[in-house]
């Protein structure tokens, strides 16, 4: 009877650690690292690891339903208060700034909306292993939720390379990974002649 009561105690208690770790999971910091379709389907977004020891995530535009203007150009930034990058295009620009993992089980940070020009805290956080869920806030009083959904297929007109690669999106410079800078290429070694 001992032995049967202390096979059943360490069931419940393994039983109890999974459910512990399963719900860690789902409410943990799982990595939102992947491609996601907007709620609206305008856009999709790439998520991924970014910062100096990637702890933090930084999200995309990779795919946009209409990337032209009104005269078939490409959509610019021309709201960004940041006059540099006005000309810069809205098809690959960098809006998700650096959310940082929360004890609460989810990411926290900024991001750009390129239609007004302004930036809002947002988190998001991995519902599902297909679903994103998104928060935003205005001055911390009025805030939406989106859900998005992660693709696995690639779209006429989606960004496919690497981040800062000609055919992928690009990162602020604040947010430029050191493997995505490239090194001056080194100097070939010179052969000193023997003297005779």
């Amino acid at each position: 009877m001992t032995q049967m009561t202390s096979i059943m105690r360490n069931t419940v208690c393994v039983a109890s650690l999974l459910a512990l770790v399963t719900s860690g999971l789902a409410s943990g910091n799982a990595d939102p690292s992947g491609t996601w379709l907007t709620e609206d389907g305008r856009a999709r977004i790439r998520v991924e690891r970014c910062g100096s020891a990637l702890e933090q995530v930084c999200g995309y535009i990779v795919w946009m339903k209409d990337p032209f203007d009104a005269n078939r150009q490409p959509l610019k930034d021309q709201n960004n208060p940041d006059r540099a990058k006005r000309s810069r295009p809205v098809l690959g620009h960098q809006l998700i700034l650096g959310l940082a993992p929360n004890p609460k089980g989810y990411f926290a940070g900024q991001i750009y909306d390129a239609e007004s020009g302004k930036s809002y805290e947002i988190s998001l956080w991995r519902e599902s292993a297909d679903r994103l869920k998104v928060k935003g806030c205005m001055l911390s009083v009025f805030c939406l939720s989106q859900t998005w959904t992660q693709t696995i297929d690639v779209l006429s007109g989606q960004l496919v390379g690497m981040t800062g690669d000609p055919t992928g999106p690009r990162a602020d410079n604040e947010w430029v990974q050191v493997s995505q800078v490239k090194s001056p290429q080194p100097k070939p070694p010179t052969i000193a002649r023997a003297s005779r």
